[in-house]
């Protein structure tokens, strides 16, 4: 049961990830939600470095339905448990650059959270 819930929590994060990277793909000047504070979003070369960041979260997601579709519930779970350094990396980013603690701890630090306990989850199943 705990398994088949974390299993569609983790479908969950990949379609969310997609939507957040295809939203990001299309329109670069609205991702600046990421956290990072005065980004100039009217730069080109900055709005590439977005259209990056947002391949990154299409291609991330679908990784997740890889494995969803071809592994195993232990697979996945160690497959979520490793992803979870995203979210975290990008909470360090966000600090670093002296952006708001909420998108730091309310949306990446939430985000590496939740796929820390659907990896945990999953690896018991």
């Amino acid at each position: 049961m705990l398994g088949t819930v974390a299993t569609v929590l983790a479908g969950l994060i990949g379609v969310g990830i997609i939507v957040i990277g295809v939203l990001a793909f299309w329109a670069p000047q609205n991702a600046a939600g990421f956290g990072i504070p005065d980004t100039p979003t009217a730069d080109p070369t900055f709005r590439a470095w977005l259209t990056v960041k947002a391949v990154r979260d299409i291609a991330s997601g679908l990784l997740i339905f890889v494995v969803l579709i071809g592994g195993s519930t232990h697979l996945l779970g160690w497959f979520m448990l490793v992803a979870t350094g995203i979210p975290v990396g990008d909470a360090l980013i966000v600090l670093r650059s002296n952006g708001p603690r909420a998108a730091a701890y309310g949306v990446h630090g939430a985000t590496a959270a939740v796929m820390l306990v659907i990896s945990a989850l999953l690896l018991v199943s």
